[in-house]
């Protein structure tokens, strides 16, 4: 089954639409899963993989120029698997317990964000780290939560952040205005980020019927109803289109 994406949740679009989801989270409770299953598939792109860019680099070449950067926003492997799509369960209300994240490492190395999405439960705490020694700045675009900017200096080596609020919120770097990345704070544990072959796993899901939900920064968002039953796993692929003019 493919499914094509809507072009009006692109760009600031699919900020201000994850905000407003954040403003009616529930609240989630955690404990033992029985006979839970699984649900696994691949994200995958519709079309011929795009051609990496490589970013133009204009400045603190000392550190920022030691390899060349490119642009992470939509990494589609040879076999059309999409990289750093989080996929997600977002009115799941009841499972296996949230855990959250005293220290999602956030690092600034090179130039550029190590991981460039980092998914974690919101209430966690965010670990900025300036690997580089030279000035950053962490820039958020967000509507649940607070906006930060903050200035890092090379002496600076790391900033915590707690991030409160369900939301997708971009990063960005007033200092180098090439440096773009994300965080992805969920409402549950049921969430995942692939890797470079599109692949996706989440596990122990309690039995019941559930909106899926993938998200890519660049193409957007689009969900399905998948039915879990008792420890079986069930197989949902996605196809994501860029924007048709």
């Amino acid at each position: 089954m493919r499914l094509r994406l809507s072009s009006s949740l692109l760009g600031a679009a699919l900020l201000t639409a994850f905000g407003a989801l954040a403003c009616v989270a529930f609240a989630y409770v955690g404990g033992t899963v029985d006979q839970g299953g699984s649900i696994t598939g691949t994200i995958r792109y519709d079309g011929a993989p795009p051609k990496p860019i490589q970013l133009d680099v204009s400045k603190d070449r000392e550190a920022c120029g030691t390899h060349p950067l490119y642009d992470q926003s939509l990494v589609v492997g040879p076999d059309r698997g999409i990289a750093n799509a989080v996929v997600t369960l977002p009115g799941l209300e009841r499972g296996e317990p949230l855990k959250l994240e005293t220290a999602v490492r956030f690092d600034q190395k090179g130039c550029e964000y190590a991981p460039h999405v980092a998914v974690f439960p919101a209430g966690s705490t965010v670990e900025v780290i300036n690997s580089d020694g030279i000035l950053h700045n962490i820039h958020t675009e967000s509507t649940a939560n607070p906006v930060l900017d903050m200035a890092q200096p090379g002496f600076k080596k790391t900033i915590r952040v707690r991030i409160e609020k369900p939301e997708a919120i971009k990063v960005t770097c007033d200092a180098h205005n090439w440096m773009e990345g994300w965080w992805y704070a969920t409402s549950n544990p049921y969430y995942t980020l692939t890797g470079p072959s599109g692949h996706y796993t989440l596990s122990n899901v309690p039995p019941g019927t559930y909106e899926l939900q993938v998200w890519q920064e660049k193409l957007g968002v689009q969900t399905r109803q998948v039915t879990v039953t008792p420890g079986a796993t069930v197989v949902a692929d996605f196809t994501l289109a860029p924007k048709r003019d």
